[in-house]
């Protein structure tokens, strides 16, 4: 008989989890965790030979084949928008499903069992769209997905596991790569009931990325007179020391950032790029 696992289908990285013993585990990637700690970073890549990478083996040649990767695909979800990777066009379903497909075989591997059933988790404030292009993407990776749930609402049954003969109210403020979720929810008598919700589904983790990817950019060019917006490389390698530098500084108060032959300049030859950056600095670039 299959195993039924649930699913945190994310903006930037995703997670996986089932019930062993009657107690919930995180299921490990083939790869190890990955930057931050993650699991399975929602990345998908295409060779031009035609070679598809999902997770971790994406993030780490994101750098060498910008054309080829897609990030953030969980943002396009329920639209009718287009990836377009070397010629060819793909939907959010499809790659989402790519990364569902790459959750669901290493769940095998981890289980040494078939997984043939899944619970996925949305934004609280995903339309009915969105929910039904998650389902599809689901059903595409070969899965049976039995229930779409909240992403606050699962995050509330877990706190509450242990605390079924409590009444509380509780507040989950749920920041994430690509979404924002505030939901406040009343548990009694192992009941669960949803008082309020509101959010954001174009507000997440990779918007602080964004600025600070921004900033970066026009320090570059201040110092050096190059503009590489248009540099996919680039562009890429700034993104990810980005990412680095913000996880950074949730826990030090400053980071170095070091990029080497950022670019080239045709008159002076190759530019690097260093950047010292403070948490201070962060937070006043992230103000609203």
């Amino acid at each position: 008989m299959g195993k039924i696992i649930g699913i945190d289908l994310g903006t930037s990285n995703s997670a996986a989890s089932t019930l062993v013993g009657g107690k919930p585990v995180i299921i490990q990637a083939a790869e190890g965790t990955s930057i931050g700690g993650k699991s399975f970073p929602s990345v998908v890549a295409l060779s031009k030979d035609g070679q598809l990478m999902v997770g971790e083996p994406a993030r780490r040649q994101m750098l060498s084949n910008p054309e080829g990767t897609v990030i953030a695909a969980k943002r396009k979800m329920g639209s009718d928008y287009k990836f377009k990777v070397f010629g060819k066009e793909y939907t959010p379903q499809q790659i989402s499903s790519f990364i569902l497909q790459k959750i669901k075989r290493d769940a095998e591997a981890f289980l040494g069992n078939t997984v043939d059933k899944a619970v996925i988790t949305v934004p609280a404030y995903f339309n009915d769209n969105q929910r039904q292009a998650t389902k599809d993407a689901g059903e595409i990776a070969g899965l049976e997905v039995v229930r779409i749930i909240n992403e606050p609402t699962a995050a509330s049954l877990a706190f509450g596991l242990d605390k079924v003969q409590k009444d509380l109210k509780i507040m989950v403020f749920d920041f994430g790569g690509g979404t924002l979720d505030v939901t406040i929810m009343e548990m009694g008598g192992g009941v669960f009931e949803v008082k309020s919700t509101s959010g954001d589904t174009q507000l997440g983790g990779t918007d602080m990325d964004s600025i600070l990817i921004d900033y970066i950019v026009n320090e570059f060019k201040k110092q050096s007179g190059l503009d590489i917006k248009n540099d996919k490389a680039a562009m890429m390698r700034i993104r990810e020391a980005t990412e680095k530098a913000k996880i950074e500084l949730s826990n030090i108060v400053t980071t170095e950032i070091n990029l080497p032959f950022l670019a080239y300049d045709p008159s002076s030859g190759p530019k690097n790029f260093i950047l010292t950056l403070t948490r201070s600095k962060l937070e006043e670039l992230l103000r609203p």
